[in-house]
């Protein structure tokens, strides 16, 4: 069968790495990316991507490879360890926040294939960078011999400049027609895995907020993807044994809360900042940082902060305890986690809201990061992951449990 990965199989690397870290010391070495971070905050946000530097400085502390399995060269931390590695970024910059949650999680996805090419693409036991965007199938594979030929074009593919490998959803095709789901109604959908020189990027990301993100669109013209580089995504079985692949759709939708709680952190860190330095609003004698209002309010956006950090570690430490593999190809297995996930997003954007409208006429500059955390904040918010129409399945759920 024609392949584009040599198929020669391989003990996965068992030997821990030089560079392995303990959370708390990948944590550490994100505080020491802070002046980095701020040099590079408005390249990140001019040339709507992270710089090659900051790219290699976030592989150097292993962020693409926290949920890797060690005997593949990765760190293994547990989910609410990772998550409290992207918070910790994201609180840094919304962008490079962003693609840290991608990047990490991303980094699963091969494990959702054909332990071959998996294998494969670890051999080196080195950390990969992986780009996808599979919130549409807006692609189509038509089956031919030994494979499949694929068209598309995929938007929203973060960080797809800096990715070894990306990967798009597609309609399944045969003669021209879609190939039935055999899980239910509809088409089969599945994603493949290319490595990035077989893709197009199409510079589309002219965006709101998140603009660092490099979100642009990818593109497939004609090309063969063998059988063995398409998986189920989210949904699908790893081949892997290892606790974090028996959880993988639930802690896709959670990892965004955990993007969000850093934003807001950062916001009201800017605004405690800001009023530290003796700011005053017009037509007032009194500090901001002495008046009643002000105390007020930040003690209630900082109690909503709290009530979603709270709710987030409690329902990853719960997803990650859970002892069993969960099963399910829709919503509803994830219903739960949606919930949490669209409120603590939502919270967070009440969060910096409250912190720009303290901040007043200073906030609106575009040199202001208040403006920016809540501009990312925004567009966040709108991810398919995190969207209030999705509090509907978890509606659902909620019946059937005090039914």
């Amino acid at each position: 069968m024609t392949t584009l990965l040599d198929k020669q199989r391989f003990a996965p690397n068992t030997a821990r790495r030089s560079d392995d870290a303990t959370a708390d010391q990948v944590l550490s070495r994100i505080d020491a990316l802070a002046p980095m971070i701020a040099r590079l905050a408005p390249e990140i946000e001019q040339a709507r991507q992270l710089p090659a530097e900051l790219v290699s400085a976030l592989r150097s502390i292993r962020i693409y490879g926290m949920l890797v399995p060690r005997r593949y060269g990765g760190l293994e931390l547990d989910a609410p360890s990772a998550f409290r590695a992207v918070t910790a970024l994201a609180r840094l910059d919304g962008s490079v926040g962003w693609n840290a949650m991608i990047g990490s999680v991303a980094g699963l996805i091969p494990f959702l294939m054909n332990q071959a090419v998996c294998d494969e693409i670890f051999k080196d036991g080195k950390d990969h960078i992986i780009a996808a965007s599979g919130s549409q199938p807006a692609g189509t594979a038509e089956r031919v011999r030994g494979g499949w030929r694929v068209t598309g074009s995929w938007a929203f593919a973060s960080g797809c400049q800096n990715a070894e490998w990306i990967a798009g959803t597609c309609v399944m095709m045969e003669a021209g027609t879609p190939i039935d789901a055999s899980e239910g109604p509809g088409p089969m959908i599945r994603a493949c895995l290319l490595p990035a020189e077989h893709w197009q990027i199409r510079d589309t990301w002219q965006a709101f907020g998140l603009r660092g993100t490099g979100s642009h669109h990818v593109a497939l013209t004609d090309v063969f993807v063998p059988d063995e580089n398409f998986f189920e995504f989210p949904f699908g079985t790893s081949f892997a044994p290892d606790p974090v692949f028996g959880k993988f759709p639930e802690i896709v939708v959670l990892v965004h809360g955990a993007l969000a709680l850093g934003i807001a952190e950062g916001a009201i860190m800017d605004l405690i900042e800001l009023a530290g330095a003796g700011t005053k609003q017009l037509f007032m004698t009194t500090p901001l940082v002495e008046t009643e209002r002000f105390k007020e309010g930040l003690a209630r956006l900082d109690a909503e902060l709290m009530a979603a950090r709270a709710l987030l570690e409690q329902q990853i430490t719960r997803v990650w305890q859970t002892p069993e593999r969960r099963t399910g190809k829709d919503l509803a297995r994830v219903a739960d986690q949606m919930q949490a996930a669209i409120w603590i997003t939502a919270a967070c954007v009440r969060v910096a809201e409250g912190c720009f409208e303290f901040a007043g006429s200073r906030a609106v500059y575009e040199s202001s990061s208040l403006q920016r955390r809540l501009r990312d904040l925004r567009v966040a918010a709108q991810h398919a992951a995190v969207h209030p129409r999705h509090y509907a399945a978890a509606g659902a759920a909620v019946l059937a449990r005090r039914s």
